[in-house]
């Protein structure tokens, strides 16, 4: 399974309904419990944005091992991609 990484901010009202619908997701498909997010909220853990060298603008931000697969306003189903993308071989 490959790391998943979430770029976000507390104010943000699209990562809000991101998280919302990743919970969502993983009630509606079991085999996503086994996907681990990692949120890096990116005004309190620059630091670690810096460790992982991320480019991106938008909030919020999937990556999945290294390689970004969504920026900005999300869908459910973008949602459900980034799931899929990390359980591939």
């Amino acid at each position: 399974m490959k790391n998943v990484y979430m770029m976000v901010t507390d104010w943000c009202p699209h990562c809000k309904r991101a998280k919302n619908w990743m919970e969502e997701l993983k009630q509606e498909h079991p085999e996503f419990q086994k996907v681990n997010v990692e949120i890096i909220d990116e005004e309190k853990q620059e630091e670690l944005l810096k460790q992982h060298n991320f480019n991106y603008y938008y909030v919020p931000t999937y990556y999945v091992e290294g390689e970004k697969v969504h920026e900005g306003v999300p869908t459910k189903e973008i949602v459900q991609q980034v799931f899929e993308k990390a359980l591939a071989e």
